[in-house]
């Protein structure tokens, strides 16, 4: 297998006590239809600030809602993954993107919870200013030498973000292995990017979009499409590529979903993705309780996964 090298990043060249204020350039819909879900893309300037042509994709920008809570200190800091490639969106090196939903839950007693930042950076208006810091994180990345893998990339709602910008930097570079994108929501109206994936996929034989909509689409048993479960419908197209020994798998979205894909992946038997150790290596994946997966099931060397 090829050495997997890790390129060198900065990190925190703004921090929360010292941040760094850009503009809002576009704030855009990223669902293909109308969603009871509502999820942007949002693009920032950072031209002049030490940003830019500092931040790599799979890396996150922090952005700092204005106000306090009830307790009267200020807002936390939010981290939002980046959805453009190392050279900026559309390859303006001034411009970063990221993907945002808004946070709106229901509680028993009725009562509505809005997430502050989300719903900040969502009703934000081109010109309007945010406070940004980062860039942050080291290990979600691209190796350096990228074009000696094959990817697998595992998403469920705006954990997307990274993979559109990963993708197409693949893709602007000329890469001729296979990507595989393996994207899970609820319904057909969830699809983010779609519009931008779709064509993608009809373009580049070595590129394949694979969304599993788990509320619409049933699998010939009945059950329903989750992401794991693509592992088994598309055999036929992963089964040769998780055995090669230069492919790399990611994950990204929801805490959780990494679970389902873990069990499956030891069920298939590719546990070269996996770090199993006692005592859930003496049991089988169905065994694997929570302590089981959160304590004992680790992802291995060629395994990346960022999960909120």
């Amino acid at each position: 297998m090829p050495e997997i090298k890790l390129p060198e990043v900065e990190l925190n060249i703004y921090t929360p006590k010292d941040p760094v204020e850009v503009p809002i350039v576009e704030n855009r819909i990223c669902t293909k239809e109308s969603s009871p879900n509502f999820v942007r893309h949002v693009i920032f300037d950072i031209s002049g600030t030490d940003l830019e042509g500092h931040v790599r994709v799979g890396q996150s920008i922090g952005i700092l809602p204005p106000g306090k809570n009830e307790k009267g200190r200020d807002y936390k800091l939010r981290l939002y993954s980046v959805a453009s490639p190392t050279k900026g969106e559309d390859g303006e090196s001034h411009l970063i993107s990221t993907t945002v939903k808004r946070t709106i839950e229901e509680f028993d007693n009725n009562e509505l919870y809005l997430g502050v930042c989300s719903n900040y950076l969502a009703d934000l208006q081109p010109g309007d200013k945010v406070k940004m810091t980062g860039p942050s994180g080291r290990r979600f990345l691209l190796p350096e030498n990228a074009n000696d893998f094959n990817y697998v990339f595992f998403a469920t709602g705006t954990g997307i973000a990274p993979y559109r910008g990963m993708i197409k930097e693949l893709l602007d570079n000329g890469f001729d292995n296979e990507i595989v994108l393996i994207f899970g929501c609820a319904y057909r109206t969830d699809l983010l990017y779609s519009d931008y994936f779709e064509p993608l996929d009809e373009k580049h034989d070595n590129f394949h979009y694979l969304p599993h909509i788990s509320r619409e689409d049933r699998r010939p048993d009945g059950t329903k499409k989750y992401v794991q479960t693509c592992l088994w419908d598309e055999a036929e197209l992963l089964d040769p590529l998780m055995e090669q020994e230069n492919t790399l798998m990611y994950i990204c979205g929801l805490k959780g979903m990494e679970s389902g894909i873990y069990r499956t992946l030891a069920k298939k038997g590719f546990s070269q993705y996996l770090d199993v150790r006692e005592p859930a290596s003496g049991k089988t994946p169905e065994e694997w309780d929570e302590r089981d997966l959160k304590r004992y099931v680790k992802p291995s060397a060629r395994t990346f996964v960022e999960v909120y």
